[in-house]
Parts: structure tokens; sequence; C-alpha cells
């Protein structure tokens, strides 16, 4: 989701792509044979720390808590999983870590990734190298165009833009005729920019008559927000849209109350979910449109599934997961259903990464946040969450008043289409 790496130093690391291919290229073209005890090694790449590492940290956790259950279970195809973790920091030193993990460690897939700038960087590398790769929140999009429009073996997130396009379908319903004067408080790179212009793009595509009163980006990292708070209220819009999704967005909350704002003023916050615990409620107010992405850990239709997972993280973190650890999940439950479909269809032997990769797309697997599957352009087919943020629940935090849910067949952009141009035409329910 996030481009924040492409700010970061990306030299040398396209000089590093056709030297990682040649080295592992080679070794996917031998027929794997293996013993059933070997364990089945994965490479897991995220942040730890930094501005993703509260994402990151959820994505381990929820690793280690599948790999508990699977393990427990027999494994993946008669194999214990091994994990084998590694840090996404830049481009360069997280390419540097993948080849570490396929040429020294050997493992047989990798996946984690949420930086969209990362994964840019590293796909085409995975692609040519013939490692299977599967992102827990990674696109390979330039802004909203698709750069691997045909992957055989990189799998990714889902496309940036639909937690954009869920929430402000919300904000349509929710606030309908109170929408007039609208400010934007978004980051300053790609992701913020095209959030911004989809929100409108959608304001326009339904004729809502509005006013653009004030434009504020927000760099990277920057926790003094008291010049754009100023402007803000010069400028009294009755609606602000705020794709900030770093701790950046907290603090904006906690800013804008502190002015009054939050008295004046509606707001819509389409990724706000990843800081759901930071959302206080002596801050945030109710009827905030919050995007939870694919898992709302009190859903109240939530799985027995969702339900075991949610408590023991509760149990042991002593706080509540966000939608990262089903990103995660999901990516592990999909790489076991493709393994154990190639296993099937090879009548038992082990299959290499070019037949996993070929059985993945269409497989239902149930995550956290429903049933889910892979498209044949190796995108998800989720269930996203969202609604308006309440005070009447235990938590010190906002949580969600009504849950509303929308698949992303409805929402993303289909195979090889142009974002803006499927944006004017789909058909959504408003």
């Amino acid at each position: 989701m996030s481009e924040i790496s492409r700010k970061l130093n990306r030299r040398g690391a396209l000089g590093r792509l056709s030297a990682l291919a040649a080295g592992v290229g080679g070794l996917a073209h031998v027929a794997p044979t293996y013993a059933q005890d070997k364990p089945l090694r994965i490479g897991i790449i995220a942040p730890r720390g930094g501005m993703l590492g509260f994402a990151g940290e959820c994505g381990f956790r929820s690793l280690d808590w599948g790999v508990a259950r699977i393990n427990a279970q027999g494994g993946i195809g008669g194999r214990k999983v091994e994990l084998v973790n590694e840090e996404e920091t830049t481009p360069k030193e997280t390419i540097d870590r993948f080849r570490r993990l396929v040429l020294q460690e050997k493992v047989d897939c990798v996946q984690g990734l949420i930086s969209s700038g990362v994964s840019l960087a590293l796909a085409p590398a995975a692609e040519q190298s013939r490692v299977l790769t599967m992102m827990w929140d990674g696109t390979t999009q330039d802004g909203v165009k698709e750069m691997l429009p045909n992957p055989k073996f990189v799998f990714r997130s889902v496309d940036n833009e639909i937690g954009v396009v869920m929430s402000t379908l919300l904000a349509l319903k929710s606030y309908k005729g109170r929408i007039t004067r609208i400010a934007g408080v978004n980051p300053d790179y790609t992701y913020g920019r095209n959030a911004w212009t989809t929100f409108q793009a959608i304001l326009k595509k339904y004729n809502v008559p509005h006013t653009v009163v004030s434009e504020q980006w927000v760099k990277a990292g920057s926790m003094d927000l008291s010049s754009n708070i100023a402007a803000l209220q010069g400028a009294k819009p009755d609606l602000i849209f705020s794709s900030l999704l770093f701790s950046d967005l907290p603090v904006f909350m906690r800013q804008a109350h502190n002015s009054g704002l939050t008295e004046s003023a509606r707001f819509v916050l389409p990724d706000g979910g990843w800081q759901q615990i930071g959302l206080k409620k002596e801050f945030t107010p109710e009827g905030v449109v919050l995007g939870h992405g694919s898992m709302y850990f009190a859903s109240p239709s939530a799985s027995p599934l969702q339900k075991a997972f949610v408590q023991d993280y509760v149990n042991r973190y002593k706080e509540v997961p966000h939608f990262e650890g089903d990103r995660a999940y999901f990516c592990l439950q999909l790489y076991k259903a493709g393994v154990e479909a190639a296993l099937r269809a090879r009548s038992g032997r082990w299959p290499d990464a070019a037949d996993i990769a070929a059985a993945i797309p269409g497989i239902p697997v149930q995550t956290f946040g429903g049933t889910a599957t892979m498209r044949p352009d190796h995108i998800p087919d989720m269930t996203m969450y969202g609604g308006l943020t309440t005070h009447k629940s235990s938590y010190d935090f906002v949580t969600l008043a009504t849950v509303e849910t929308m698949s992303t067949k409805e929402i993303q952009k289909p195979p090889r289409a142009d974002f803006w141009q499927w944006l004017e035409s789909a058909k959504f329910s408003v």
C-alpha cells in the first residue's frame, strides 16, 4: 500500500536483478525431490521497524499463529513449515535479502512485502528468477498503472485504490446532501495524490456539487501538522478526506480535535483501520467513515476462525489485530492450497514453483475476513470492511457502529483495465 520506499535510495537495486535471476533461474528447472521429513521453508520479508513496523509486526504474529496450526495438523503436503524472517527496508537492501533467502537459505517460497515502492522494485527479479513470491500488501502499480500485467510467479495484493472507492461510496450513502465544501489532507506521494483524485472523481461521477476549499500534502514521517490544521481552519470545510495511514493519522486527528475541526467537519479515512488502536475516542469523533481493509476484528459476522485468531491475539499481545494479519494469513493459506492442489495433479510427486503457481488462481481459501481467491492476473478478490465510527464499546479507541462489506469484485478494476476508464463506467451500489 505505501509507496514511501520510492523516496528512499533505489540506486543499485536494478543492478541486482539480473544477477539474482542468473543465480536462481537455473535452479527452477531442476525437478524437486524431497524427503517428507524435510521442512518446507518459507521466507518472510516484512518491516519490523520504522513507519511500517506496526503493519509488519501484525503480519508476523499472524503467520506464527497460522504456521502453528498448520504444523499441528501435519504441515503442508506432509512437510512441517519453517519460517525464515528478513526485514523489509529500502528496495536495494530488500532485494539483497530476497537473494539471500533464495540462494543461501534455499526457501521454497517468499512472502511478505508491504511497501509498493519495494514491491515494484523487487517483483521483476522474483518473476525473472522463477521464485514464487506472494505479497501481503505490496502492489506492482506505478500510480494506478499496473507495471507487471502478466506475472507467472509473483502474486500481488489488492489494488491500492479499493479502500478509497469503498469509503467514498460509504460517504455518499451516509452524508448525502451534506458534502459541499471539501478538503483533502493526504500523503505527499503517489498513493495520496491518486486517493484524493479518486475521491473527487467519484463525487463527480454521481453529480455531487462540491467545492474544493483546501488541499494539504503531508510529507512522509511528519508529526507537526500545525500549518495544515491552520489552513483547514481558515478554509472551513464541511468534509475532510484523508488517506494518511501511518502514525501521522492519529496525530492529525488529535490536532484536528484540539482546533475544533472535529466539531465542524465530517471525516473520511479510507485506510484508517491500520491505525485503529491509535484513533482514541477522546479525539476521534463518532460518524467518521473508517476503512478497515480485508478484516475488522469485531465483525458481528466473524467466522469461528477469525474469532479464535482475535481471541488468541488479544490474550497474547494485549491489543487487537488489524487487517495486515489477514493479508499475511491469506498468503500462507493460499500457498498451502496451491501446493496441495499441485500435489494432487502430480499424483503425489512434489511440485515445482511453476506447478504451484499454475494451481493457485481460482482456489477459494478461508481467511479471517472471509473466503478469498486469487484472480488469473494474480490479484486477489476479497471482502473489504468499513463503516461509521462509534464510541459505544469498552475500548478506548473508536469502533464501527455498523459494519459494511463490499467485494473487490465490485470495487476493484478488472484485469487489464485502465483504472480511470473503469471508474468512469463502473456501476456501483450507492
